[in-house]
């Protein structure tokens, strides 16, 4: 049997080699080029120019000046901290890539708003890779999502998937992940350069072609950056990193890239045992061992009025053990309302965990 022919790809921007180098001659990063067989380049048909259709109509040279442009609709996803990091919303036809580290929470927060737009009338599609479908609806249930018409289907073959969702037509679809699709039209395995640069590349094209909203969860490396090749990233629209202690019950969500809103704002969740809830204005207030139980409740009434749920941080310079006596308030002040305790050191705990 003959050798499969391999290849040494760019995963900086995707550039081919016949032979492995230090530097990429394409871009001139070092050390980027893994190996991977070479796919069969015989003359046929451009992939891409099925029916031989762009991603948008055929239109004349146009100024700007007579160009009529309209704000984007935006669909709320329900979370209020998540629509503020997306622009408001998520918008028809866009494409969105989310990564974060193993276990950060990045399918539960998608199907939390997933299931919420779905209530609200929206019709929703979950793809999943890593999971069956009896694990994604045992996780709905831990998450108290009872009832939850979400659509589910596990798969990793792009070609059904995008039969799916021609047949289906989503409102929005989630694929998780990205690095667990595959091409029938390539040979490399999943999770390969050229596998997840093809997979995001018909997706991207379905999104816009039809106007499904596409999320795409993508892994990420040892250092945090998203896997796969770097054109992943100027594909899409809009590119979030979910981040956050393991130690810690916060998350964060924030936009590196938004092609429909700015960058600068940031999304803040609690982790608790029904799910991610959004943390707004967040207070952190230091306590120290001073403090009387009736000073501390009087602050706390003070700084949250309305009793908002996660948003007070409680940060102790006198040790866990001290903590107990001073937060023994928990009879006057709802333990909803204070999102977590710092002591002294790096531990960090939860106001229901500390008040148990």
């Amino acid at each position: 049997m003959a050798k499969d022919k391999t290849t040494f790809t760019c995963i900086e921007c995707g550039g081919a080699s016949p032979k492995w180098l230090g530097k990429c001659p394409h871009c001139n990063a070092w050390n980027t080029l893994v190996e991977g067989v070479a796919e069969n380049l015989s003359p046929t048909k451009n992939r891409y120019s099925q029916q031989h259709q762009g991603l948008a109509k055929l239109s004349e040279v146009t100024t700007l000046a007579d160009i009529d442009a309209t704000d984007m609709q935006r669909t709320p996803t329900g979370h209020d901290e998540l629509d503020r990091v997306l622009g408001g919303g998520i918008v028809e036809g866009g494409v969105v890539l989310i990564g974060g580290d193993p276990g950060i929470g990045k399918s539960t927060l998608l199907l939390q708003a997933l299931d919420s737009l779905q209530r609200a009338g929206q019709s929703t599609l979950y793809v999943t890779g890593e999971e069956s479908g009896a694990q994604i609806a045992l996780r709905s249930r831990r998450l108290g999502l009872e009832g939850s018409q979400v659509k589910v289907m596990a798969e990793i073959q792009l070609e059904k998937i995008l039969a799916t969702l021609e047949a289906t037509k989503p409102t929005i679809a989630v694929i998780d992940s990205i690095q667990t699709v595959y091409s029938d039209q390539l040979t490399s395995a999943p999770g390969s350069v050229a596998q997840v640069r093809e997979c995001a590349a018909h997706l991207t094209r379905m999104a816009k072609s039809s106007g499904i909203c596409i999320v795409l969860v993508g892994h990420v490396t040892k250092e945090g950056a998203l896997a796969g090749p770097r054109v992943l990233e100027h594909m899409v629209d809009t590119v979030l990193y979910f981040e956050g202690d393991t130690h810690s019950s916060f998350r964060l969500v924030r936009a590196i890239k938004n092609r429909f809103g700015a960058v600068n704002e940031i999304g803040v969740f609690a982790m608790t045992e029904k799910g991610l809830r959004g943390v707004a204005n967040p207070i952190g207030m230091k306590v120290g061992p001073s403090m009387e139980p009736a000073e501390l409740v009087g602050l706390c009434r003070l700084l949250n009025p309305a009793n908002e749920m996660g948003r007070l941080t409680l940060i102790s310079r006198m040790g866990a053990a001290m903590m107990r006596n001073t937060s023994d308030a928990r009879s006057n002040t709802s333990s909803d309302s204070i999102a977590g305790f710092v002591p002294c050191g790096e531990m960090r705990l939860a106001m229901a965990a500390l008040m148990a």
